[in-house]
């Protein structure tokens, strides 16, 4: 899974980035090292903005992270949704309408994950250490990770409430990578350049074909490395959470 990450390029390099055409500024973030379950992200999509381009155009948006599909009843089950598993994707309930009609990138430098030792039997969990890893890409490129956006009315606001409608997303995870999976066994699919377009084209609205698109890129392009555990506290954030850890500092 991918449960905290990082990303902490401006708006405007995301900007040019993602040759995007459309964002207001008035929903810019600040760097953020230490991402986690419904916290404001970034979002790159393809879609009309209303009221002044009837065709697609490429934004920058900024949605909540952990998905709360249309239909839901409330938002209280986006914090379990930050993630979707691209196995069977396209014939889940919560997904495959998004699949089909609502998809995105997601910009980060990296996530992080915690490699768990192999400890005798019995041994309690308090005394098991996770060494917390910044997985990155090896030539500092972007990391856009594939995901889905949906729009969730909120029944109890007014109409004209701007609280009224949320926009929430999750990330689209795969099975990791050889180098990876000693660390965790799953992580982010991300998509390289060549296939933004095709990954964000509204045009396609065919959930099977998309799912199609969601194959990982060859293995050998991330970078893990070990950095400090102070990035287990969500309270904690700046890019020292990324430095990697000197060798007398690993557990």
């Amino acid at each position: 899974m991918c449960g905290r990450y990082a990303s902490s390029r401006k708006p405007e390099d995301l900007v040019g980035l993602f040759d995007v055409a459309s964002w207001d500024p008035t929903e810019a973030l600040a760097q953020n090292w230490n991402i986690g379950p419904t916290d404001p992200v970034y979002a790159v999509l393809d879609r009309a903005v209303r009221g002044e381009h009837p065709e697609p155009v490429r934004q920058l948006r900024t949605l909540r992270w952990g998905l709360v599909p249309s239909w839901a009843k409330d938002a209280r089950g986006g914090a379990r949704m930050i993630n979707a598993r691209v196995e069977g994707i396209q014939e889940k309930p919560s997904f495959r309408k998004a699949l089909a009609k609502r998809r995105c990138l997601i910009p980060a430098d990296g996530y992080y994950e915690w490699f768990t030792p192999e400890v005798p039997p019995g041994t309690p969990k308090s005394r098991i250490r996770k060494q917390p890893h910044f997985i990155t890409p090896a030539d500092g490129s972007v990391l856009a990770m594939a995901g889905l956006y949906e729009f969730w009315r909120d029944r109890g606001v007014p109409d004209d409430d701007p609280a009224a409608w949320l926009c929430t997303c999750t990330i689209v995870t795969t099975a990791a990578e050889p180098a990876l999976a000693a660390i965790h066994d799953r992580m982010p699919l991300r998509l390289l350049p060549e296939h933004w377009d095709a990954w964000l084209d509204p045009a396609l609205d065919d959930a099977d074909e998309a799912r199609a698109l969601l194959a990982p890129p060859p293995p050998g392009l991330m970078e893990a490395r070990p950095v400090s555990p102070a990035v287990g506290n969500i309270r904690n954030n700046g890019p020292e959470l990324i430095r990697p850890l000197e060798p007398d500092g690993l557990f």
